[in-house]
Parts: structure tokens; sequence; C-alpha cells
């Protein structure tokens, strides 16, 4: 057998070598070159430790005193203690068996594989494991075998399950979402009852998203390995009909890229003025076919940072729930739109605002269900409004913002000429205030409830210039929709013949009406920096609140490492 053209010594052959050459190639391909890591093939691994069980001297599984080592030692994992008293402390990985030996063999493979993941790397894991497995001599060895090979199993299924941050809200407080609990004694169930191949594949997030996310990341490392997409582009604003080694430069990045065919053109003409259009499309800038200052930066970006896109959206789809309801609604706040998904297909699209990136209005991440809509709704103005921003002003001048009615906690409506307010402080101010429907309400003519502490919705709005920005976040926190009309046909098509007359009928009464989903619609207000669209291409967006930076950096304090800068 070679390794890089070198012969491997015949040291190397026959039960008792296997395992250093199996630790060699661990090493190598952990400290080296990621090809090497290839030669550590989860067959080789399971040769090892199936023949390190044979070499044990007289230790056997099943006996007394092997049952007491796996009590003694699985007792501070309650999930592995759990599982080894249901079945009596029999053996799952270390009997001399067809069955333990293919389990054996699947996980130690899934390890090797971690890191396509976005995972840390676990090869040096598995290594400790073959050396734990080679030196065992005892019962007792056997014993701390059996559960650290269990332990592994519930490291690496709860972190492919549920992701690595446990508490996300502690990287940013905006990151409401709760993550999904799993009980992981059923990973050991799992393997025991079911092939262990299928089962740990199976454990693979199932969602179309992970997957695409998942080709993703392996195909942008594959080009870091290659160099890149070369040179970066000057940033000097080009346009069509420019011409030079500027816009060669252009050329060449986009056809890397994969944004432009081969060419040998010289100058800015329609088909690279077509490329630019793409990749700014891709990327959610102003799709004008100029490559200006932001432009240029977004493409000007290494793929060292696209990866880290990636991987942080495959964490972020872990934390999600695999049943995202056959009809739900997707509100992605770096991409600015609010979508309808039906049975995996966007079936209603529109563009949307989120909240002004300052700490009190940055748009929270969640999940919740949709129960009804509001047509020609009040707009009850949330009491940090109210004393942050109306209460100062009111001081200076009662009749500030005159539209708005300020009431007392019955809701009946307080003379402005009846009050000082220069006497009351932002915790001792004992009114409300709220803006009675009308085409100049804040929310517009039809808010979209789905109660939460949090007191965000999606809602109309009478300033529409905003949702022809390029970055769109200016809101209080609630999501502000371009077509909202549209959006509330959509809602209310499955419920009646005809959605857009029945809205109207309300709208036309200038009534403040609660109309309910007959059936309720999940929403998911997502934050996603990379993913992929409809028609199979990876789109990026920039970290508009900074959050992904965070996720990023948390990850690499777990041990995630980019390729090629292992720890």
């Amino acid at each position: 057998m070679d390794l890089q053209g070198k012969r491997l010594p015949t040291v190397f052959y026959g039960l008792p070598g296997i395992f250093v050459m199996s630790l060699e190639f661990i090493k190598m391909s952990s400290a080296r070159a990621p090809q090497i890591k290839s030669y550590v093939t989860g067959a080789l691994l399971a040769a090892v430790f199936g023949a390190s069980l044979i070499l044990a001297s007289g230790a056997t599984a099943s006996t007394t005193g092997f049952r007491q080592a796996v009590a003694e030692m699985a007792w501070e994992d309650d999930s592995v203690a759990t599982f080894y008293r249901e079945t009596g402390y029999e053996p799952l990985w270390t009997a001399n068996t067809e069955e333990a030996r293919s389990r054996r063999q699947a996980l130690l493979q899934a390890l090797e594989e971690a890191s396509r993941h976005g995972l840390p790397d676990m090869s040096l894991r598995a290594a400790d494991l073959i050396e734990q497995m080679r030196a065992a001599r005892s019962t007792r060895d056997l014993g701390a075998v059996e559960v650290a090979l269990s332990r592994a199993l519930v490291e690496y299924a709860t972190d492919l399950q549920t992701g690595l941050v446990n508490n996300p809200a502690s990287l940013d407080d905006g990151i409401v979402r709760v993550k999904r609990k799993v009980d992981a004694t059923d990973f050991l169930r799992g393997i025991e009852t079911n092939r262990p191949y299928a089962f740990l594949q199976g454990l693979v997030p199932s969602s179309p998203q992970y997957r695409a996310l998942l080709r993703e990341k392996l195909r942008l490392e594959a080009l870091l390995a290659a160099g890149g997409w070369g040179t970066s582009v000057p940033i000097t604003k080009m346009e069509p009909g420019d011409s030079g080694s500027t816009v060669v430069a252009l050329r060449n990045r986009l056809v890397e890229m994969r944004y432009l065919d081969p060419t040998a053109t010289r100058s800015y003409d329609l088909n690279l003025e077509d490329a630019v259009r793409r990749f700014q499309a891709a990327h959610g800038l102003e799709v004008d076919g100029i490559a200006g200052e932001g432009t240029l930066k977004e493409l000007n970006r290494p793929v060292t940072d696209r990866i880290k896109s990636v991987v942080v959206a495959m964490e972020r789809e872990r934390w999600l729930t695999p049943d995202r309801g056959a009809r739900h609604v997707l509100v992605n706040q770096t991409d600015f739109t609010a979508k309808i998904i039906d049975k995996g297909e966007v079936t209603f699209v529109t563009r949307s605002v989120i909240g002004r990136n300052s700490h009190d209005r940055r748009s929270p991440e969640f999940s919740d269900e949709m129960e009804h809509m509001v047509i020609n709704p009040s707009w009850y103005v949330p009491r940090s409004i109210v004393t942050k921003e109306y209460l100062p002003k009111l001081k200076n001048n009662p009749n500030a913002h005159s539209y708005i009615e300020i009431t007392d906690n019955r809701g009946r409506v307080v003379s402005r000429d009846s009050v000082d307010f220069t006497q009351f402080t932002a915790r001792s101010f004992p009114f409300a205030m709220r803006q009675p429907p009308s085409r100049s309400n804040a929310l517009g003519l039809v808010k979209f409830m789905f109660p939460n502490k949090y007191n965000i919705y999606l809602h109309d709005t009478p300033q529409k210039s905003l949702f022809g920005r390029e970055v769109r976040a200016f809101s209080h926190g609630c999501i502000r929709l371009q077509d909202p009309f549209d959006f509330a046909y959509a809602l209310l098509a499955v419920q009646t013949d005809n959605p857009k007359d029945y809205f109207h009928r309300i709208l036309n009464s200038g009534k403040e009406t609660k109309v309910d989903l007959q059936t309720k619609v999940p929403v998911h207000i997502i934050y996603r920096t990379a993913f992929v669209s409809e028609d199979g291409r990876t789109e990026f967006r920039r970290d508009v609140y900074g959050r992904d930076a965070k996720i990023w950096e948390a990850l690499e304090r777990a041990g995630v490492a980019l390729p090629g800068v292992q720890g």
C-alpha cells in the first residue's frame, strides 16, 4: 500500500500493525492535507476496532464485571445511563457479533465525516476510541470503551440534529428561537434496533434547504482548495461602455464565479452587464447592471467568507423544527422578503421592511402561528415608543402627534388640554396612546397577528417608498409588507371563494374588524445570509444585524474550522 508515493514498511501489515497504520493515517489527515484523510475510511476503522476486541486478553462483555463497569462509568450521563438500565447493561458495541461490528463501523465512519456537516472534526475522537480499544486488557477496560462509544454517538447525533449552540439567545438577545428538545436515549435505542448506516444517515436533517447547503459547502471547499475565485477586482466604478484592465478583472471574476461564460472581451458589453445583474440579484443588491462600490465589495468577498455563511446557515437550519407546516409563512430578515410556502413551493412573495439596526428595534427571530388578521386596525402604540419618543414631545407641545388619541386605563379618550405632561416621567406616565383606523395609520389598512410576547406582527404601512431601498431596516421591529392586500387574499383563499371581494367589503366599511384564519398558519421569522433559491442557485446576503458573525465565533469556539485550518 502506498501513501503519497511511499511504500509502507511491512511492519504495518498484520493485526498489530493495522493499529499503527490507522493511527498514523488519522494523525496525518488532521495535521497535513485533507486528501490524506480519505485514506481513513470507515471500513478500515471498523476492521481495527473489530480486531482489537479479539486481542483483549480474556476480557469479555456481558459479564457481571462488565455490567458493573458500564453502570459506574455511565452514571454521569443521564441518557446513556438510562439506556443501559433499560437493557440490563448488555453491550451495544463491544460484543463479538456481526451486529456490534456493524455499529462500530457505522459510528466511526460517521465521526470521520462529521466535519462535512459543519461540525467539529471528530477524526481524532475516532482515533482516541481506537487507541482506547486497542489498549483494553480487562473487563473494566471494555466497559469504559462501551460507554465511550455511546457518548460519542450521543454527542454526534445531538449536534447534528439540533445544532452545536445550546442557547442561541446567549449569543444575541434577538435570537429568541427555542431549540427543540431531543431524547438522546433514542439515539442509542435507534442504532440498536435499526440498520446502523441507515439510522445514522437518517439523523442528517432532511429539509431540502439543509441538503442543498451541504452540497454548496462541499463545492465551495473544493473551490477553496483549488485557489478560490482568483484576483480581486479594483474598487473602481464600472458601467456599460467602459473597457480596460479593470473591466478584464471584473470579467475574470464573474467567469470564475460562474455568472459569465468564458469570453475574451475587454469591454463592458451586454453579456457582462447581464452577468453583473445576475450577481446583484443573487446577493440582494440593487439590480442596475453597474459595478459600483457596493457590488464590488460583495464581489471581492473571499470563498472563506461564503463558506462561513453556509456553515452558519446549516447550524441555523438545525435549530428549526423539521415540520415547518404544509403551508407556512417564511420571513427572511436579511433578504427583506416574506413568502408563503405551500407544500415546499413558493406561492407568494413580497418585499418587507424589518427593524432598524439599533438595540431596541432589531426584529427578533422566532416561530409562531398566525391566527387572524385585523382589517382597518387601530395602532396601539407600544409603551416603549410612548415613553421614549412621544412623551418628551408632549412635554414641549401637548398637541404633538395630534392624530394619536391619548386614552386612560379604561380606553376612554383623554383631552390633551386637561393634562400637564411635564409632571410625568417615563415610569409614572399613566396613559396609553392609540391611532384610530385610517389610511395614514402606522399599520396601514391591515395587520396579520400571531400573538407573541415580543409584540411582533406583519402589517401594511403608508410609507411605501421604503420598499424601493436596497437595505430595508427601518421599523420599530415589526415586519412591514409591500403587498399586504395580496398577502391577505392568499391567506383567505383557502376559506372563501372570492377572497378579494370578501377583503374589500370589510375594508370599505371602515370598521376595525378581526378576521380569524380557519386554519392557523405557522410563521417562521428567520435570518439567513446564505440560502438556496427556488432555482437551485445559492444566494448570499449581508449580515445586517451582525448575528451571523457571533454564531460563527461560537462555532469556532466549539471546534468548527475552515478546511486547511483545523485545530
